[in-house]
């Protein structure tokens, strides 16, 4: 429970709203007749779903950590707004939730590494694609594995703020990848979010592959939310896909 509460104390500083991120979604919402209705997999504590449903956007959040959700649906009941979030997983959302009527659906902050099977990665993109409207958008980022080349331990970027720092490890063993992950808060102290967790080091070109099987009409490949191109150097992968 204490690590939990840790976690989540410092999760907003962590997983800040970045201005670009929420200019891109702002955006894309204009495309729909509103409200934009919006899904986020995995949306921890709320915050960014929070911002969008002030915008009149109607938010669903979903995760299935109970620390992180109480924090998201503490966030909710302060606000008059059409925004709610279940403690649900990935596996499950187009068992429970309404097909074609999502506008734009996200996975953000590297959330999607922890399908780390194949065939529950392509289910990914093929409930995703159902739960869509026509012309809807699917957002996905995370790391650009290619960078780290054959190497068998490596760090992602650390993630910090005043009070806290986050540390992202990647251990390759037999063809198999493993993330650990340790906070450190402003007193020192260290907590160990993840320990050695499976994980697929998803591609871009794996997302092209799976969102055409899927049913997807349009992939586009950036490496940032300025919508920079991706290329082999970038740091990262911000996927927009088109139903």
């Amino acid at each position: 429970m204490e690590l939990a509460e840790t976690f989540v104390e410092y999760y907003d500083e962590l997983y800040p709203i970045i201005p670009r991120q929420k200019e891109l979604f702002t955006n894309l919402m204009k495309e729909f007749p509103e409200p934009a209705r919006l899904l986020r997999v995995g949306c921890g504590t709320g915050l960014f779903e929070h911002q969008l449903a002030r915008e009149n956007a109607d938010v669903t959040g979903i995760e299935n950590t109970s620390a992180l959700l109480r924090s998201a649906n503490l966030r909710r009941r302060t606000q008059l707004m059409s925004l709610r979030f279940f403690q649900m997983s990935y596996l499950d959302m187009a068992r429970f939730l309404g097909k074609g009527f999502y506008s734009i659906i996200s996975c953000l902050d590297d959330r999607i590494l922890f399908i780390h099977d194949l065939t529950l990665i392509k289910k990914f993109f093929f409930d995703t694609k159902q739960l869509l409207t026509n012309r809807g958008y699917l957002i996905i980022t995370l790391p650009n594995f290619k960078l780290f080349g054959n190497e068998k331990e490596f760090s992602l970027s650390d993630r910090k703020s005043i009070r806290s720092s986050l540390f992202t490890y990647i251990d390759r063993e037999n063809g198999t990848s493993y993330l650990s992950q340790d906070l450190e808060t402003g007193n020192g102290k260290m907590f160990t979010i993840h320990e050695h967790e499976k994980i697929h080091e998803l591609t871009a070109e794996e997302i092209e592959t799976f969102a055409k099987e899927a049913g997807f009409s349009q992939v586009n490949l950036y490496s940032d939310f300025n919508k920079k191109p991706f290329s082999p150097e970038s740091e990262k992968i911000v996927a927009v896909l088109k139903s």
